[in-house]
């Protein structure tokens, strides 16, 4: 599982969600590193973000291998809604919510801005994701990558270690990307490795 590579708003902090801002230039030479890093796998499928700079990502990993890639919104990330684009950042910050930051620092008492997506349904989805790739039996002896984004990626660990709401975060948001290696084993998923970097 990657995070995908990084894009402008995230070094300018702004929230994405589902606003579909491309890779930036240093976000694609993150993404040929770990490429580079990860070439002797032998992915078998690639799972992808509908959003560009996850789907770019998932390419650029994938590089000349012929597998099928698929697009999965379960995998999309959250929803911010009237919000995307508001930066977090001290300088600029710009989120009209004073208990907007509860996303970050206390998940449990998080309010969704208008139009946006709860943790609680983010958990949901990408749940409803992992069990079905997890559970599937002709793919069991398959490699899979699985391209994705910060909060989205930490709904999938989160479900895996079967945590509450509150501890949504535990670990941290992923660096640009930064993979993690999960073992599947009928149905039971270990994490070999989590957050992994191959670029300094």
């Amino acid at each position: 599982m990657i995070r995908h590579g990084e894009t402008e708003w995230n070094v300018k902090r702004r929230f994405q969600g589902r606003s579909d801002i491309p890779l930036n230039d240093e976000g694609r030479r993150l993404a040929y590193v770990t490429a580079e890093a990860m070439a002797d796998i032998p992915l078998t499928r690639v799972y992808t973000s509908p959003l560009k700079r996850a789907y770019e990502t998932a390419m650029i990993i994938k590089g000349e291998r012929d597998i099928p890639v698929i697009e999965d919104p379960r995998i999309i990330e959250i929803g911010f809604g009237e919000y995307e684009g508001l930066c977090c950042a001290k300088e600029g910050y710009n989120i009209p919510d004073p208990a907007f930051m509860n996303f970050f620092e206390k998940p449990e008492a998080y309010k969704p801005p208008k139009g946006a997506e709860s943790i609680e349904g983010l958990r949901e989805r990408t749940a409803d994701f992992l069990h079905e790739i997890t559970h599937n039996k002709d793919m069991e002896n398959e490699t899979i990558l699985i391209s994705t984004h910060g909060a989205a990626l930490r709904g999938l660990l989160s479900n895996i270690n079967h945590l509450e709401i509150c501890d949504f975060w535990r670990g941290g948001v992923h660096k640009n990307c930064a993979v993690t290696i999960v073992d599947v084993n009928d149905g039971r998923i270990h994490i070999v490795e989590e957050g992994k970097t191959f670029y300094s």
